[in-house]
């Protein structure tokens, strides 16, 4: 009887366990940003008339702006500068963007399963006729777990993995992604440093031209 009760027991716990892990994919799926929203959140926001009139575009800083961008095109992530890490955080200030919640394998660059749908649902945006064509930032951040130089290579080699996901599953051309790490440089979450809302994607579209098609 004994025996018994011990097995049960152990079975009891097995299951636990199981249901436990798929309430938590479940749970991740459920909280998958889709892809419409992404659209959404990406897509610039076209201007009224009379703000427009109030703040013309300057030919120049725009010049100097897609400048900029197509020197960083098809760059290695690790060869981006300092400075030029923060002209692009610059940059993505002023336009349209999404942080996702883009998990991956401890102390790698791997994908975690339950975050694939995310991925997913982000090539499908950026397959979209609204999204398509534009050029985009996606930069790698991290928690404030670790050292500077550990965090700064980690979040490169994410962002890179997130391209190349995006390239080799939906066809996004390469120089289309601009990639980018900034560690631990850039917390979401200053209060709560080691906080999982710091380990995140963020992704910036640059070409203000897709605004309302």
């Amino acid at each position: 009887m004994t025996g018994f009760s011990g097995t049960s027991r152990i079975i009891a716990i097995t299951l636990a366990a199981a249901l436990s892990m798929t309430a938590g994919m479940a749970s991740a799926a459920d909280n998958t940003v889709s892809a419409d929203q992404i659209v959404n959140a990406l897509q610039p926001k076209a201007l009224t008339r009379s703000l427009s009139a109030e703040r013309p575009a300057d030919p120049s800083v725009q010049a100097g702006e897609d400048g900029f961008v197509d020197s960083v095109r098809n760059r290695k992530t690790r060869s981006l500068s300092l400075g030029e890490r923060e002209q692009i955080a610059g940059l993505a200030a002023a336009k349209p963007r999404i942080d996702l919640d883009i998990q991956f394998e401890y102390n790698s660059a791997r994908i975690n399963q339950a975050s694939l749908p995310a991925v997913q649902e982000l090539g499908k945006a950026l397959s979209t006729p609204e999204l398509k064509g534009s050029t985009f930032v996606v930069a790698g951040h991290t928690d404030a777990i670790g050292g500077d130089a550990f965090n700064q290579d980690l979040s490169e080699r994410r962002a890179d993995t997130i391209k190349r996901y995006l390239a080799d599953k939906y066809g996004i051309a390469g120089a289309d992604l601009v990639t980018v790490g900034y560690g631990k440089s850039k917390l979401k979450d200053p209060s709560a440093p080691a906080s999982a809302v710091n380990r995140r994607v963020q992704v910036v579209n640059l070409n203000s031209k897709t605004a309302s098609k």
